[in-house]
């Protein structure tokens, strides 16, 4: 009865003469000569209902959104069939590029002249390097020995400063930090090179002091530390004999210690020095190194030894 209710109402509504002596299936037969369904009816019905239940959605707001979403449907849809019938072809991947090939044209050129695997005795492994230095000013000879030592333990700390027999091919500028005016310094006075620290200027590239003039020295630490001028009594440049300590920082002294990864890198001469004193050098400063092996290392002290200039390829030298 209550279906019948309805459907005499919408029938009303729609200005259909019926009533309670019409049976259901004549009520129906009206309202759809009349061009509407009675699904259709139902279905307004339940869109009124669920709009009743959102309190704040109108009917038409409701079917504008079902047409939005029906819309978004048919795009997405046509897409994916668009993207179906198009072949899956992907681009082909160019292969990376190796660090020779990434490096210059006279790099590559002068790279050539190197045997991969091959390890060169130390004077052939110099004259190599001399011979493929790719710039054109005058590079330096660096010398890279790579020891089997742990830099975190005291006792393996590898450092020496020793006196380059052919010396380092640098005019290396020496200030001296005493109140004397020394000769063949770039620079000698305290108050001189405090008032040169206080503006930032470091124009040298050792400095000397001695020790009563170290305290002195004390608040510049932070800036001559990292840039390793701070004067130490290990590596020579704090003494009391100036005039040696300056002939020697001029003539060729160097100082080497192991970094964190313990690998000694010490530049040992210029390309125009020749074979010759490039070799006397590095001769030398093997000597050094093989001569401060830690007592608490065994075996296998030098993993390997490589040689290049600035710039230039690496090469690899035997250990002798």
């Amino acid at each position: 009865m209550a279906k019948k209710a309805e459907l005499i109402e919408e029938a009303k509504k729609l200005k259909l003469k019926v009533g309670n002596q019409n049976t259901i299936a004549e009520i129906e037969a009206a309202i759809k000569a009349a061009g509407v369904a009675v699904e259709e009816i139902q279905k307004e019905k339940v869109a009124k209902t669920t709009a009743a239940k959102a309190g704040k959605r109108s009917v038409k707001a409701l079917h504008k959104t079902e047409a939005i979403a029906a819309k978004e449907e048919r795009k997405t849809s046509a897409a994916s069939e668009e993207t179906a019938d198009k072949p899956k072809t992907k681009k082909p991947a160019k292969p990376p590029r190796s660090r020779l090939e990434r490096r210059g044209k006279k790099f590559r050129e002068v790279a050539k002249l190197i045997e991969k695997d091959k390890l060169y005795a130390l004077a052939d492994a110099i004259e190599l390097a001399i011979k493929t230095s790719p710039t054109k000013f005058d590079a330096s000879v660096e010398l890279h020995v790579n020891l089997n030592v742990d830099p975190k333990q005291s006792d393996q700390m590898v450092r020496d400063t020793l006196l380059l027999p052919s010396g380092t091919g640098k005019n290396v500028r020496v200030a001296v930090f005493t109140d004397d005016k020394i000769a063949g310094a770039v620079v000698s006075g305290i108050d001189a090179i405090t008032d040169m620290l206080d503006k930032g200027k470091m124009d040298f590239d050792v400095l000397i002091a001695t020790p009563a003039s170290m305290p002195k020295l004390g608040k510049y630490a932070r800036i001559l530390g990292p840039r390793g001028l701070m004067p130490n009594p290990k590596s020579g440049t704090v003494t009391i004999d100036i005039a040696k300590a300056l002939n020697e920082a001029k003539t060729g002294r160097v100082e080497y210690r192991v970094d964190s990864t313990g690998i000694i890198h010490l530049a040992i001469g210029k390309v125009s020095a020749g074979k010759d004193k490039v070799l006397d050098n590095a001769q030398a400063v093997m000597t050094s190194i093989r001569n401060n092996k830690p007592a608490s290392v065994k075996s296998g002290y030098i993993k390997s030894i490589h040689l290049t200039t600035s710039m230039g390829p690496s090469i690899r030298a035997s250990i002798e």
